[in-house]
């Protein structure tokens, strides 16, 4: 099977798909990475007062979106090159090397955050059971049946869920690239059908609900993925379908811009901060009633629609090619501005990394800040700390890639 889709794939795309019109990293895939990264650290702290502030606050969509949409900009270039150059076979062995990384990483992050809350628990320095904030409990009084789960994936933790996604979704990329090269609109009629079929909502209301795709979570529950991959698997294969050139990129303009603010704006009364803030009682009971509609978990159509609209703004402010950050003058705001763009960008360029830290890193600064208790200027203070970890740990990751060491001569 595999041989037979090596072998003629290629000639079929040919006449259906053009050639990818990406093949180098694109600055503004980084960029924007490393504010996601920065974003889920600050989501993820507990007791973080920076969080009721951040993007999800004023719409449907969050970090997440650019996170996944990014990961797929940057999966359509490192693994659609290797289906080029490779073919079919060894590309769907790049992207399974891939998942194992990912599957470890997944796996190590979760043991040593149970094990850094166990061990402060042990210690008793707080009447917090730090193992039960992130709900634990049967884990630790029963953990043979769960560390089987943990292995097969059938016990997923919520604070744990969006790597288990990542890997689904990228399990589905050989799938993708089949199809690619026999339609592109069958490509499409798959991911949309996926995504229709994950609408837990949608197709309960219409009588459907049997039909939901969704992954258990835990074996003595009915509670799902709180990440549903098959809805989540839209944005990443926008993201991919931009980056190969399979959707040309918007033009941009004055029209688009002004459509995009609209739909931008017009989500901010039905927001976290439009309730909050400006007193729009009437859309608690709207958010109430139409949870399906933005919905987190199987990422409903308003959350898809209003990330369109912040990456096309996003998009625009970037400039054609990312020329808007590359930043010319010798100033102090242009030497700032020019060290943020490209701490930031160094941050993206290493996300995986980066975020398995900053998991790690916010439990333990919220423990740290329960210790120290949360005014304004030590949670502020903590949030920089967090962040210069960050930057530290993505130039030490670089610099390991690097191996230096390789350039050194023999004594």
């Amino acid at each position: 099977m595999a041989s037979t889709l090596d072998a003629e794939l290629p000639s079929k795309a040919s006449s259906r798909v053009s050639a990818p019109v990406v093949r180098v990293r694109d600055p503004r895939l980084d960029f924007y990475r490393g504010i996601a990264m920065f974003i889920i650290l600050f989501a993820h702290t507990p007791g973080n007062f920076f969080t009721s502030w951040i993007p999800a606050r004023w719409g449907f969509s969050d970090a997440t979106e650019m996170f996944v949409f990014c990961s797929g900009m940057a999966s359509a270039i490192a693994f659609g090159g290797a289906f080029d150059r490779a073919g079919w076979r060894l590309g769907t062995a790049r992207v399974g090397y891939r998942v194992w990384q990912v599957y470890w990483a997944h796996i190590g992050m979760f043991v040593i955050i149970a094990g850094m809350l166990a061990a402060i628990d042990l210690a008793a320095v707080s009447d917090t059971v730090y193992i039960g904030t992130l709900n634990l409990w049967r884990f630790f009084s029963d953990p043979g049946p769960q560390l089987v789960g943990l292995l097969t994936l059938t016990y997923v933790p919520n604070y744990f869920d969006i790597l288990p996604m990542y890997m689904v979704v990228l399990v589905m990329i050989p799938l993708v690239m089949a199809l690619s090269r026999v339609n592109l609109w069958l490509l499409a009629g798959m991911s949309l059908a996926l995504w229709f079929f994950a609408q837990g909502a949608l197709l309960d209301w219409v009588g459907l609900g049997y039909l939901h795709l969704s992954l258990p979570a835990e074996p003595w529950s009915d509670r799902r993925w709180f990440f549903n991959p098959f809805g989540w698997q839209l944005v990443f294969f926008t993201g991919f379908a931009f980056m190969r050139g399979w959707i040309p990129a918007p033009p941009l303009n004055r029209v688009l811009v002004g459509l995009s603010l609209v739909i931008v704006l017009a989500n901010v009364p039905l927001s976290n901060i439009g309730v909050r803030e400006f007193g729009f009682d009437w859309a608690r009971e709207w958010r109430m009633e139409n949870r399906g509609w933005f919905s987190k978990t199987d990422f409903g159509i308003l959350r898809y629609v209003q990330f369109l609209a912040l990456a096309y703004l996003g998009y625009a402010v970037a400039g054609d090619g990312g020329r808007n950050l590359i930043v010319t003058g010798t100033g102090i705001f242009a030497r700032f501005r020019a060290t943020a763009i490209r701490l930031t960008t160094k941050v993206g360029q290493q996300s995986l990394a980066v975020f398995l830290f900053s998991m790690v890193l916010a439990r333990f600064t919220g423990f740290v800040l329960d210790q120290l208790g949360r005014d304004v200027a030590t949670v502020t203070l903590a949030n920089l700390i967090g962040m210069a970890l960050l930057v530290c740990v993505a130039y030490s990751v670089s610099w390991f890639k690097r191996q230096p060491w390789r350039g050194v001569p023999a004594r």
